[in-house]
């Protein structure tokens, strides 16, 4: 601190052990019991840390094979699995018929008569897939 700053801080302290004198017991005794309460109560929060702070905690994890237990196992079986489903249920489900017109019509797939002739959705209909 600077020196004004510091002569400041020590009149406020002058002052504050003056009306401590000037106090009677009782009061000083109830202050003195509720300052104990209060840091009796307080508890330190720790201070937030910027950072991968999870990073040392899944490291200490896996070397100490605890990764490896019976639980988290299942709980990556069942994961892949259900994914796994999921991709083959996709890949053998109905497919949109119009969204194959749609990527015929985007991939110029289709000859040009077929944009031209008046029975295009019959055309449509007929073509082979």
């Amino acid at each position: 601190m600077n020196q004004p700053a510091d002569e400041l801080a020590r009149r406020i302290v002058e002052q504050l052990d003056a009306g401590v004198d000037q106090m009677d017991p009782a009061t000083r005794e109830r202050l003195v019991i509720a300052r104990e309460r209060a840091l009796g109560r307080y508890r330190e929060r720790p201070a937030p840390v910027l950072g991968m702070a999870w990073a040392g905690n899944a490291i200490a994890r896996v070397s100490a094979h605890r990764f490896y237990s019976a639980r988290n196992l299942i709980a990556v079986t069942a994961l892949v699995l259900g994914l796994a489903g999921l991709a083959i249920w996709n890949s053998f489900g109905p497919s949109n018929e119009l969204a194959d017109i749609d990527a015929g019509l985007l991939t110029d797939e289709l000859p040009i008569n077929a944009y031209l002739d008046k029975g295009f959705d019959s055309w449509l209909k007929r073509a082979p897939r």
